[in-house]
């Protein structure tokens, strides 16, 4: 059989499987969510969407089954969990067949899994390679992930579960929605962006072998600005958009933060089909403070020797100043540039600095030479562990988070739930999650370092009163960012598409 035949037959599938979706997805009180996804902390995990989607899938217990569809990964297909092969799914153009497995983590959470080790089963991460660069094919391996989360719509994979509603995830799931549209599937989907400046672009020449239509690639479609945007797709044929901060959602459909894609974010606004919905973080952060309770009591009580602590693994200098921490991607969009050039206010009010991150190797260089240059005052580790920057939210004072833009953030919510003040540009999740002199620090400019030094030097005088300083650690530490809140609205917006 050709490829033509392949995928006509498949198509064929598709269309007779329809009825069977609906029958045994749609309407239950409790209904069946695909949440489709590049990353998940389980497994494999590159930034913030990795750490969702292992926690909202679970916190959606309560209002909805939820399983997830990831690609098989070697960290996956070799991991401690046994794999089910339950189904086949049929390719479409230049995308090839592939298995569908099914493994249950300890908790019960369902994770499907894309069996095509040529595509998925690779050294490096979802999005390159061990050195760096990005899959060559990257098209073909994502096209497939959400092919396979649209025929899994119309019934094939598993012959037991067929899911009601998609939870699409950034762009490599954008084009579910599509396919969605150009087979024929009537189920509902949802779009998150999680962060708008990565869209997924490719060249027109790509749409044949992709099984796009032709008459597809157009402004009210995938085109944008002549390259195919899969992320486009996703906003463009998706039944509901979301994105993860109520102030990004209003960002995004301005010009000078929507990437090109704002008068379509805006449109899909007018419809009533845009909303920002908050990212939450695990419910036991906080517990690295040291108190086996994890009730937000006595800060001053652990701050200190947890403060020494880090100042010890950093080789700091023994100080009863304030201890200033960068945790972050260093990339131009974190402003780690502007902490840098800060840097020297802090040193010189008797402040330090402890910095952990990787990311680009301009500003790698440029914060180890800030170590150089203040040893004693500044410690640099270049890369990330997790139990690390536990224990320096755990010991510092204010955490340095002067994005660029921040369509949520975790961190400053880790940080406050650790008695460290995030001082932070007031854009996305930041703002959504920040009171202003009450649980950290905001400042309105990004454009130099001279926004952030002043909210620096705010800091210092709150660390200069320490009723004020307990008394805004006791606040920060208090706030609810669990994921029960945004998991009931996704519910609610699930049952509405149902």
């Amino acid at each position: 059989m050709d490829d033509a035949a392949i995928a006509r037959d498949g198509a064929m599938r598709i269309a007779k499987q329809q009825r069977r979706a609906h029958a045994h997805g749609l309407g239950r009180s409790s209904p069946r969510v695909l949440f489709v996804t590049p990353e998940m902390a389980d497994f494999v995990k590159v930034g913030g969407l990795g750490v969702v989607s292992a926690a909202l899938p679970r916190a959606l217990k309560r209002f909805a089954d939820a399983r997830v569809l990831i690609p098989g990964y070697r960290e996956i297909v070799q991991g401690r969990f046994p794999l089910e092969r339950v189904g086949e799914l049929p390719g479409l153009a230049d995308i090839p067949s592939c298995g569908l497995g099914r493994l249950v983590a300890e908790d019960g959470l369902v994770v499907y899994v894309l069996l095509r080790p040529e595509l998925f089963a690779r050294a490096g991460t979802p999005y390159a390679d061990r050195e760096g660069r990005p899959w060559a094919d990257a098209d073909l391996r994502f096209a497939r992930l959400s092919l396979a989360a649209a025929q899994m719509a119309a019934g094939l994979g598993d012959p037991s579960w067929t899911p009601a509603v998609l939870h699409l995830n950034d762009w490599p799931t954008a084009m579910a929605a599509g396919y969605l549209e150009w087979l024929g599937v009537r189920a509902p989907s949802v779009m998150t962006i999680h962060n708008l400046a990565y869209q997924g672009l490719f060249p027109r020449e790509k749409l044949a072998g992709l099984g796009v239509p032709e008459g597809a690639f157009a402004q009210n479609g995938v085109e944008f600005y002549g390259q195919l945007s899969y992320l486009k797709a996703g906003v463009y044929y998706a039944s509901y958009v979301t994105t993860v901060s109520e102030t990004y959602a209003r960002e995004i459909t301005r010009l000078e933060s929507g990437c090109g894609l704002h008068g379509l974010l805006e449109g899909r606004a007018r419809e009533g089909k845009l909303t920002g919905i908050l990212n939450g973080i695990e419910d036991d952060w906080g517990l690295a403070t040291g108190d086996a309770g994890g009730a937000p009591i006595a800060p001053e009580a652990w701050k200190g020797a947890n403060a020494d602590a880090v100042r010890k693994s950093f080789g700091l200098a023994v100080s009863k100043g304030p201890l200033f921490a960068i945790i972050s991607r260093l990339v131009h969009q974190k402003g780690v540039d502007l902490s840098i050039e800060a840097a020297d206010d802090i040193i010189s009010a008797g402040g330090q600095i402890v910095a952990t991150g990787s990311g680009e190797k301009r500003f790698e260089d440029a914060i180890v030479d800030l170590g150089r240059r203040h040893p004693g005052a500044v410690g640099v580790n270049i890369g990330f562990d997790d139990d690390e920057a536990r224990r320096i939210f755990a010991g510092s004072d204010f955490l340095l988070m002067p994005s660029r833009f921040e369509p949520c953030g975790l961190t400053q919510m880790y940080a406050q739930k650790s008695g460290s003040l995030p001082i932070a540009h007031r854009t996305g999740g930041l703002a959504d999650t920040i009171e202003d002199g009450k649980t950290g620090f905001l400042f309105n400019n990004a454009d130099s370092a001279d926004a952030l030094t002043s909210a620096v030097r705010r800091a210092a005088a709150a660390f200069a009163s320490r009723g004020r300083l307990d008394a805004m650690r006791r606040r920060a530490m208090s706030q609810d960012f669990a994921w029960t809140r945004p998991a009931g609205r996704y519910g609610a917006l699930y049952q509405s598409l149902c």
